[in-house]
C-alpha cells in the first residue's frame, strides 16, 4: 500500500484457470485493439465473477470478466451480459457530443462481449483497465482529511449523474421491471430470508434463526413504502459503495464505477442509502472484529467520519434538483441494512451447512442479528417509543 492510499486492485496468479491459447486466438481474430499474445493474471478481490488482468504485447492493460465455471446456483446471478449491456449504454451516453462533462457517468470503456463458451469455458467480456485507487475501508486510513472529503463528494456526484439519467432515453426501458423497486425487493428478500432462517447447523442441530424484529420490520416497511413516483424509474447500480469505485491516482475524483452485476431499474435512493450506509451503523453496537470491513460505521462516532452525512445528502439533492432533506431516506437506510442482514444471514446459513469459503465467514455469520437490530433502529421506531 502506498502513501497515496492505493489499497485495491491487487492481482496475482490465475486461480480459476482459462485456456490462454484459445483466448489469444479469439483476440487476434476479433479484438484489434488488443495485440496478442496477452499475459494473464487474476485479481485477488472476491468478485462473484472471476476477473482477470490482461497485459498485451504492447504493454496495454485490459480487464476480462467471466462467469464462474460449472453449474450456477442462481439463474439471475453472474449475468456478465447485463454488465456489458449497461456499460455499453452508458459509454454511448458519455461519448455523445451533446452530453456535458458533469452528466457523464464514470465507467471503464467496454470493448467486446463474447457469448461463445467454447473459448474459455463461459461467456466473458473485455473492458478498459482503469489505473487508480480503490479504497476498501470507508474510513480511508492513511489519506488526509481534505482528500477523504473530496473523494466522498465525488462519489455522490457520480451517483447523481447516474440517478439523473432516463433509462428509456438510453435504450434501457426493458433492462428491468418498471414496477416499484422496494416492493419487489421486499418480496424477493423476505422469501430468501425465510429459507435461510430454517437452515439447520450440521453440528449444533439448531436452525440459523430469524433476523431480529423481522415481523415488526415487515409491518413498518409496508406502512412506510416510499412514493417512487417522486424520483421516477432510474438506473440502480445495486451495490453502489466506496470499494466499487476507482479513484484517479492523484486527484480526488471517481474515474470508474465497477461491478454492475446487480444493476436494474428502480429507485435511486437505494444506491444513495447504500453509499452512505456507514453513517447508519453505530460501531459501538458491533464487535471489534468487524473493524475495517464493510460494517465499519460512523453513527455516533463523528471523529472518524470523512464528511458529514448532511453534506453528502445536500450535495446529492442539489445535483438532482430535489429539496433537502429526503424523508424517504429513512426507509431506504433501514431497508439497505435489512438487506445487509439478509446477506450476513446467508453467510451464517452457509456456515451452518459447512459451505462457507471466506476466511471472514465466521465473523459475518455471528453478526446478522446485530445488523437486523441496526435496521430496526434506523426506522426510528425505538426512539419514538421512548418518548
Amino acid at each position: 500500500m502506498s502513501s497515496s492510499g492505493r489499497i485495491g486492485g491487487e492481482y496475482g496468479p490465475v486461480r480459476a484457470s482459462i485456456d490462454v491459447d484459445k483466448l489469444n486466438a479469439y483476440l487476434t481474430q476479433h479484438v484489434k485493439v488488443v495485440q496478442t499474445p496477452v499475459d494473464v493474471k487474476q485479481f485477488k478481490s472476491g468478485q462473484s465473477n472471476p476477473t482477470y488482468f490482461l497485459t498485451d504485447a504492447r504493454s496495454k492493460r485490459f480487464v476480462l470478466r467471466k462467469k464462474p465455471a460449472g453449474a450456477l446456483l442462481s439463474a439471475t446471478a453472474h449475468q456478465i451480459e447485463r454488465e456489458y449491456t449497461i456499460l455499453t449504454a452508458l459509454h454511448r451516453h458519455n461519448t455523445q457530443s451533446s452530453t456535458p462533462p458533469k452528466h457523464r457517468v464514470p465507467i471503464p470503456e467496454p470493448i467486446i462481449l463474447c457469448d461463445d463458451s467454447s473459448i474459455i469455458g463461459t461467456p466473458f467480456y473485455i473492458m478498459e483497465f482503469l489505473d487508480g485507487r480503490i479504497f476498501t475501508d470507508v474510513r480511508m486510513p492513511g489519506v488526509d482529511a481534505q482528500t477523504k472529503r473530496e473523494c466522498w463528494l465525488s462519489a455522490v456526484r457520480a451517483l447523481a449523474a447516474l440517478s439523473s439519467l432516463d433509462p428509456t432515453a438510453l435504450g434501457l426501458s426493458s433492462f428491468g421491471p418498471s414496477t416499484p423497486y422496494f416492493p419487489r425487493q421486499i418480496k424477493s428478500l423476505t422469501r430468501v430470508s425465510r429459507a435461510q432462517a430454517e437452515v439447520v447447523d450440521v453440528n449444533a442441530g439448531k436452525p440459523t434463526g430469524e433476523i431480529p424484529r423481522y415481523a415488526e420490520l415487515m409491518k413498518w416497511y409496508e406502512r412506510n413504502l416510499p412514493d417512487e413516483r417522486k424520483t421516477g424509474l432510474r438506473i440502480v447500480h445495486g451495490d453502489y459503495k466506496l470499494d466499487n469505485m476507482v479513484f484517479h491516482p492523484t486527484e480526488s475524483r471517481v474515474i470508474g464505477i465497477l461491478d454492475w452485476e446487480l444493476c436494474t431499474l428502480g429507485s435511486p435512493l437505494a444506491d444513495l442509502a447504500n453509499l452512505t450506509q456507514a453513517w447508519a451503523i453505530d460501531p459501538q453496537i458491533l464487535p471489534d472484529t468487524v473493524a475495517g470491513t464493510a460494517l465499519a460505521g460512523f453513527k455516533n462516532n463523528v471523529k472518524d467520519a470523512p464528511i458529514s452525512l448532511e453534506d453528502l445528502e445536500r450535495e446529492y439533492c442539489r445535483l438532482t434538483s430535489q429539496p433537502y432533506p429526503i424523508p424517504e431516506l429513512v426507509f431506504a437506510h433501514s431497508w439497505m441494512l435489512f438487506r445487509l442482514a439478509v446477506i450476513t444471514q446467508g453467510i451464517a446459513a452457509r456456515q451452518a451447512r459447512g459451505q462457507a469459503s471466506s476466511e471472514k465467514a465466521h465473523i459475518y455469520a455471528q453478526i446478522f442479528p446485530l445488523v437486523g437490530q441496526l435496521a430496526w433502529i434506523a426506522t426510528g421506531s425505538e426512539a419514538k417509543a421512548r418518548l
